[in-house]
């Protein structure tokens, strides 16, 4: 028997004159212009390995070859207007004008990326875009978009310092969009890197920025959690993705800690802000985390694995991260005995597959098929991978951190045990 593996993690988006047709005509000649003197600021976007983004036919073969049989499908290419993937932080705009143009450039991208995954029916879950400057046009934009059938939810971006924005989302200018996702059934998705600001283009502004990416997406948690807008939105779902699982426990005991205390004190001076903000939530923070809130786990480790109880390991999605240069592809098999040995089947259902599944609107049944055809066998995960079968190349790969390849002398965690 096989395992229905459907990756959390991947990314996509058009070949960059392909959005010309999802433009409206009046943005044609502006296109053309900006195209023109434009030039792709990634490598892996470029020559052979770039058309992964945007060739449904090769991005099928290649996901099934890797065992995995359905994708959550984040943005990764380069959209109209924009001078960086819109998954990273971005210059505040200039002018309105600019913002505009972003705008219809975001729009062009989730217009081409329901074409996408309509080419390619119960397979892909498409995660589309919105600017927040205009939160209105933003509800707008989340409801034309799961009307057109991407459910992969809403890309939360990044409010940094410069950019108009309020920069705390439990202000009640957000509540608006909140209630859309609720109503329409779709989550919000907080992606490594998408909240980030980037300092400017020095050596250093790039080190700093990687090194603060976990540090900005940790903040969004304490403030929908510790500002209420998960209490306000009982139903809301939120996805932290690509982000590793390490930090979490240790931030809801943080926060678990400072309200029980905050209950328990009489709240003078300082603390009587502490105090009225715990009487504000009905639960502990852990607690909002269990009923709202998933990690997408790209690069799924054992130490990982091991740790999924405190979690919730219904809360747990495993992704490749196809087609970054660092992805578990073509590897992915060996990346999900690495993370999986000895951990119980029907754990490991919900991670590859289950959860994801109910969370993206994914139909486990008619997925069956393919699965039992190229999913990875449930006896070869639970029995795990011997290192010594590795090749060099794995090591591109986090998933495998710790493996030295071709070497037997490489022990697993025992993860039977959170």
């Amino acid at each position: 028997m096989r395992y229905t593996v459907i990756s959390a993690d991947c990314h996509g988006g058009a070949d960059l004159l392909e959005y010309r047709d999802h433009l409206d005509r009046s943005r044609h000649d502006e296109f053309d212009a900006w195209a023109a003197g434009y030039e792709v600021p990634y490598e892996d976007l470029k020559g052979e390995d770039g058309t992964r983004n945007w060739d449904s036919d090769r991005r099928l073969r290649e996901l099934e070859a890797d065992g995995i049989v359905a994708e959550v499908l984040f943005p990764n290419t380069i959209p109209p207007f924009f001078s960086a993937s819109s998954l990273g932080s971005q210059a505040a705009a200039v002018s309105a004008a600019d913002l505009d143009r972003r705008w219809a450039g975001l729009r062009a991208h989730n217009r081409w990326l329901a074409d996408f995954c309509a080419a390619a029916p119960g397979r892909r879950a498409g995660v589309f875009q919105v600017m927040l400057h205009d939160i209105d046009a933003a509800v707008a934009e989340v409801r034309r978009s799961v009307a057109a059938g991407l459910r992969g939810g809403l890309l939360l971006p990044g409010t940094p310092p410069g950019s108009g924005l309020p920069p705390i989302y439990y202000h009640d200018y957000y509540d608006p969009l909140w209630r859309a996702c609720t109503e329409l059934g779709v989550p919000v998705n907080v992606h490594s890197g998408s909240a980030a600001p980037r300092w400017g283009d020095r050596p250093e502004d790039h080190v700093l920025f990687m090194l603060e990416l976990r540090w900005w997406d940790q903040r969004t948690l304490r403030q929908l959690i510790l500002g209420g807008v998960l209490e306000r939105h009982p139903d809301l779902k939120v996805v932290f993705t690509e982000e590793g699982l390490g930090w979490i426990p240790g931030r809801l005991r943080a926060m678990d800690g400072f309200v029980d205390s905050m209950n328990a004190s009489a709240g003078g001076g300082e603390l009587a802000y502490g105090a009225q903000v715990a009487r504000n939530l009905s639960l502990r923070p852990s607690e909002y985390w269990t009923r709202q809130c998933y990690a997408g786990a790209s690069f799924m480790h054992p130490s990982e694995s091991a740790v999924r109880d405190s979690l919730g390991v219904e809360t747990i999605m495993w992704g490749s991260d196809y087609p970054h240069t660092e992805s578990s592809y073509p590897f992915s098999d060996a990346a999900i005995r690495f993370a999986y040995a000895g951990v119980p089947e029907d754990e490991v259902e919900l991670m590859l597959g289950g959860t994801a599944a109910r969370l993206f609107g994914f139909d486990l049944a008619r997925l069956a098929r393919d699965a039992s055809r190229i999913g990875p066998e449930r006896a070869a995960v639970s029995a795990g991978v011997d290192p010594a079968t590795l090749p060099a190349e794995v090591a591109k790969c986090p998933a495998f951190a710790g493996v030295t390849p071709g070497s037997s002398r490489t022990r697993w965690v025992d993860n039977r045990k959170a």
